[in-house]
């Protein structure tokens, strides 16, 4: 059914009556029956991989036909990301949550270090503590394809319209940004997941873009309300994600240093979809979701407000052996064992890289000992 005067509809997740007609265009999208295909039967013949499309479409129908609503779309989700982190994880734990209201929304700000697993190991928290799961911030460069679009607004993400350059074109957008995120807390009572800055924090260095609070504000503006003021309004999260293992440390260190080198880095084409399933299947060991307090001081400025968002980022930021050892830090958690196992991950790799992946891990433990130092 389509919603009259719907000002959201380009960029909102896609809603109950919505799901079925998505699915259906997912099975007859040949490019998501091949991305399956090549991801999951890579070593098939070419002769085989296309008898196997028709069987895949007549499976994947079966097995969706039950799927009618959003709550339905994430029990499904649910059901994958348990096999997921069980062959890819020792567990998630998680803190904070005992101090929020399910039957309240939050504005979840959230340090950023892995395109797919940031949200959904948060929203693992939050559905097995019977929350409601999040709707979800992301970029438009992430949605090159069609299909990944449908997937996406099927899991309840909205689109950030990051590809636009034109100054009016760009204020409009953020303006429906804005609004939409104001339209999801406060008229639907639906939290809200989204970065603490665009992209990933690929050196370890986990910091707020004060722009992304000035555009939570521009909808305040409106209102004739203050900054601080409207702040409050959204029920500000912040969360820290720690990841034992990052999956994709080397190929983020890589990045780096070509970027140092070189002065620049240029992407391969499917780079982020590579990304997104190496962040998904690789090694995390353990996870730690850590659920800040919501922020109710008065920040006049979003430059304040940033630096309480990552005090409470860093000093919620679970450190693992692997932290201390990268800071050269002695710790009890840190054994022999442990030792080797750093010592294998940088050897045989070039030593300026090497460098940058003990430089991520130490990052969390220097940042952690700043914060601590300024409260002292």
């Amino acid at each position: 059914m389509k919603v009259e005067n719907d000002i959201f509809q380009d960029i909102r997740p896609y809603n109950d009556s919505e799901v079925q007609g998505a699915l259906q265009r997912l099975i007859q999208d040949d490019e998501f029956i091949n991305a399956i295909i090549h991801y999951r039967y890579a070593k098939l013949p070419t002769f085989l991989a296309t008898l196997l499309k028709p069987v895949l479409k007549m499976v994947l129908t079966r097995r969706w036909s039950s799927i009618k609503t959003v709550d339905d779309v994430q029990n499904h989700i649910a059901s994958y990301m348990e096999q997921a982190l069980d062959g890819s994880s020792d567990g998630v734990t998680c803190s904070g949550l005992d101090k929020l209201d399910p039957n309240q929304s939050y504005l979840f700000v959230s340090n950023h270090r892995d395109i797919a697993m940031d949200p959904a190991v948060v929203n693992w928290c939050l559905y097995h503590a019977n929350h409601k799961t999040v709707r979800i911030a992301i970029g438009d460069n992430l949605l090159k394809k069609p299909c990944a679009t449908e997937l996406m607004r099927l899991n309840k993400s909205f689109i950030v319209k990051r590809s636009i350059k034109a100054p009016r074109e760009l204020m409009k957008a953020l303006g429906q940004l804005s609004g939409y995120i104001r339209h999801s807390l406060q008229e639907e009572n639906e939290s809200i997941w989204i970065a603490q800055k665009e992209g990933r924090a690929k050196d370890g260095d986990d910091r707020t873009d004060p722009a992304i609070l000035k555009m939570f504000s521009l909808e305040g503006r409106k209102a004739k309300m203050g900054f601080s003021e409207y702040m409050r309004s959204l029920n500000i999260v912040p969360v820290s994600i720690s990841y034992e293992n990052d999956p994709c440390d080397l190929a983020k260190a890589n990045e780096l240093v070509e970027k140092e080198q070189n002065g620049h880095y240029q992407k391969s084409e499917f780079e982020d979809i590579d990304s997104i399933i190496k962040g998904i299947v690789g090694e995390k060991r353990r996870i730690h979701v850590s659920f800040g307090d919501v922020v109710t001081n008065e920040f006049e400025t979003p430059e304040a407000l940033a630096e309480e968002i990552d005090r409470q980022v860093y000093e919620n930021y679970k450190l693992f052996p692997i932290n201390y050892i990268a800071a050269e830090c002695k710790h009890d958690s840190v054994t022999q064992v442990e030792q080797e196992r750093f010592s294998i991950k940088v050897a045989d790799i070039d030593e300026a890289v090497a460098t940058v992946i003990k430089s991520m891990y130490a990052m969390p433990v220097k940042k952690q000992a700043f914060e601590t130092a300024q409260i002292d």
